[in-house]
C-alpha cells in the first residue's frame, strides 16, 4: 500500500513536474493524467486528489524515452517542441477553432509558431509582422485565418469546398453576442419542446440508468483502464462477455416510441441521413432546419447551420471511436474502446444541441476578446486558377487597396495528403442537410483516387498548379510554408515544377492521434522561396 507520506496534492505534483521537465506544468495537466488513467488516483480523507511522485516520475521518464525512440526511428532533426505534446486539448482547440470538427486540421499553435515574432534554435528569423498579408490556398476550416486574426495579420483563405468556406466565415464573422445568444437559446428551447411533444424516451432513459449501474459494477474507471493497459485483463474477451450479458438483460428497452405524427416527410430525405441517423434524430434535425430557414440574417443562419452540423456529426449511428471515419451503422449498445465501458448510440439531439449552443456562444465571446482589427477574407474556388486580386476587389474594396499596394507577404498552408481524406465526404451529412453543392472531383489527392503512381502524379501536378497560380499574387521574396506528410517524397518535384526552392525543413512528430494505429510518423513544414 502506498504511504500517505509518498503522496502530494496536484499543485505540488505540478511544481515537481515543472522542475523535472524544465517547462511549465499546471495542476490541470496532472488532473488530466489521472482522469485518463495515465497515473493512479489516490485521495485523502476529504476526497482530495493525491499523486504518487514515483509514479509521476515513471510516466514522464517514459515520455522522454518516447522522444528518444521517435528520434532514433525518424531522425535526430525531429523538433519535439513542435509536437506541442505538453498542451491540453483545451489549448489546441481554443476559442473558435473548436466550433466544428474537421479531419486534417493542423493545431493553431503550429501556425502561431511560424507567424509570430519569436525565434528559437530552429526558427532563427522573424518572417511575418503585424498587418502583413498571409494566404492559405487550402484553407480547410480556417485555422491559418483565425490565428492570423489573433496575431494581427491580414489573411486570405481559398477552398474548393463550400462547407469549409461556411465554417471559416462563421469563425471569422463579427457578431452582436447579446443578439445571437437570444436567437440561439430560443431555437434550442423550441427544439426541446418539439422533441418532448413527439417522442417517448422512457425506455431510453431506463436503459441509460441500467447501463450506468452496469458500468459501475463491471467497468469502474480509471481502475479498469489500468488493468487493460497493464495487461492484467484481456480487454476484448472481457468486454465481449459483459456486453452480451448486458444486451440479454435489457433487450426490451432498445426501442423508441413516437407519440405524435405530423413530422417531416421521410421519403424526401437524402440517403446519407436515412442510413446514419435514427428516425427521431432525423426529425429533430429537420425541425431545427425549419427554424434556421425562418431567420432573415444570413450570418446568423450560417452560425446556426454550423451548430446543427456539429450536432449531426456527433449524433450519427456509429461508435464513438468511429465518428471521424464511419465504418458501420451501430443501433444497439456496444463496448466502447474509447471510453472503456458500455456505450449506446445517441437517441436524440437535445443534449448535444444544448451543449454546442452554449459552447458556441462562449467560444465566440472568447475569440471576440482576442481578435485584432485586421481583414480576413474567405474565397470559394479552385486555387489552381483563382484570381485572388479580382475576388478580393469584389468582396472588400478596402482590403483590395492594401493588397494592390503591397501584395501578399507569404503562404502558410497544409495541402491534402495523397489518398488520405475525402474532404467533401467527411461532411456528407451537412451537404445533404443544407443542400450545398459539392465539388468532389476537383479535390486534389482525395482518398477515392488512392495512393498509387497515377494518384501521386496527379497530386504533384495539382499542387504545382496551385503554387504557380498563387505566386503571381505573392511578393518576390515572399515565404511559402507548406505542412506535409511527404512519405512519397513528392515535394522536391513540386518545388521544382513550381519554380520554388526549399530553403529549410522543420520536422515535427505527430502525437495524440485518435487512430488505433499509433506508429511514429513525422510531418515536414517546408519553407520555400522563389528561385
Amino acid at each position: 500500500m502506498t504511504k500517505m507520506a509518498e503522496l502530494v496534492n496536484t499543485k505540488k505534483a505540478a511544481e515537481w513536474a515543472s522542475t523535472f521537465l524544465e517547462r511549465e506544468v499546471i495542476p490541470s495537466n496532472i488532473c488530466y493524467l489521472v482522469n485518463y488513467a495515465k497515473i493512479s488516483k489516490y485521495s485523502d480523507d476529504f476526497n482530495n486528489i493525491l499523486i504518487n511522485i514515483k509514479e509521476l516520475k515513471e510516466y514522464y521518464e517514459n515520455i522522454l524515452m518516447k522522444e528518444r525512440v521517435w528520434k532514433r526511428k525518424l531522425g535526430e532533426d525531429l523538433n519535439w517542441k513542435l509536437s506541442f505534446e505538453h498542451l491540453r486539448e483545451a489549448s489546441t482547440t481554443k476559442h473558435v477553432h473548436r466550433l466544428h470538427p474537421y479531419k486534417g486540421k493542423f493545431i493553431p499553435q503550429l501556425v502561431e509558431y511560424f507567424l509570430n515574432d519569436k525565434t528559437d534554435n530552429f526558427k532563427t528569423k522573424v518572417l511575418f509582422k503585424k498587418e502583413d498579408i498571409v494566404l492559405d490556398p487550402f484553407m480547410g476550416s480556417g485555422t491559418t485565418l483565425v490565428q492570423s486574426k489573433e496575431i494581427g495579420i491580414h489573411s486570405i483563405g481559398v477552398d474548393i469546398s463550400n462547407f469549409n468556406c461556411l465554417i471559416s466565415e462563421v469563425k471569422l464573422n463579427n457578431y452582436n453576442i447579446e443578439k445571437i445568444t437570444k436567437i440561439l437559446l430560443d431555437c434550442l428551447e423550441k427544439t426541446k419542446e418539439f422533441s418532448e411533444e413527439h417522442f417517448d424516451e422512457s425506455n431510453y432513459h431506463l436503459l441509460k440508468e441500467k447501463m450506468s449501474d452496469f458500468n459501475k459494477d463491471f467497468f469502474p474507471n480509471p481502475e479498469i483502464k489500468l488493468k487493460f493497459i497493464n495487461g492484467i485483463m484481456d480487454e476484448e474477451k472481457y468486454s465481449e462477455l459483459r456486453l452480451n450479458t448486458f444486451l440479454k438483460q435489457n433487450e426490451s428497452l432498445i426501442i423508441n416510441e413516437i407519440k405524435k405524427n405530423g413530422l417531416a416527410n421521410e421519403s424526401e430525405m437524402p440517403s446519407f441521413l436515412k442510413t446514419w441517423f435514427s428516425k427521431q434524430i432525423r426529425q429533430e434535425l429537420f425541425f431545427y432546419l425549419t427554424l434556421i430557414n425562418n431567420i432573415k440574417d444570413s450570418k446568423i443562419q450560417n452560425l446556426l447551420r454550423v451548430i446543427l452540423s456539429r450536432v449531426a456529426r456527433s449524433c450519427r449511428a456509429t461508435t464513438h471511436f468511429d465518428l471521424a471515419t464511419l465504418k458501420k451503422v451501430q443501433e444497439k449498445p456496444y463496448y466502447c474502446f474509447k471510453h472503456k465501458k458500455i456505450c449506446t448510440p445517441i437517441n436524440n439531439i437535445i443534449k448535444h444541441l444544448d451543449r454546442y449552443t452554449k459552447d458556441t456562444i462562449r467560444r465566440l465571446e472568447d475569440f471576440d476578446s482576442l481578435k485584432k482589427d485586421v481583414f480576413s477574407e474567405v474565397i470559394q474556388g479552385d486555387s489552381r486558377n483563382i484570381d485572388i486580386v479580382k475576388e478580393i476587389k469584389d468582396k472588400n474594396s478596402e482590403f483590395a487597396k492594401i493588397l494592390k499596394s503591397k501584395k501578399i507577404d507569404g503562404i502558410f498552408t497544409s495541402p491534402p495528403y495523397v489518398g488520405q481524406i475525402n474532404y467533401h465526404e467527411q461532411h456528407a451529412y451537412a451537404y445533404e442537410l443544407f443542400n450545398i453543392e459539392r465539388f468532389d472531383d476537383e479535390e486534389i489527392g482525395p482518398l477515392f483516387k488512392g495512393k498509387g503512381q497515377q494518384a501521386q502524379d496527379e497530386y504533384v501536378e495539382g499542387i504545382s498548379k496551385v503554387l504557380l497560380n498563387i505566386k503571381r499574387f505573392v511578393k518576390e521574396d515572399g515565404d511559402f510554408f507548406i505542412v506535409a506528410n511527404d512519405k512519397h517524397n513528392l515535394y522536391e518535384k513540386i518545388a521544382e515544377k513550381s519554380g520554388l526552392k526549399i530553403v529549410n525543413r522543420f520536422r515535427r512528430p505527430v502525437l495524440n492521434r485518435t487512430e488505433r494505429d499509433k506508429q511514429p510518423y513525422a510531418e515536414t513544414i517546408f519553407h520555400m522561396k522563389n528561385k
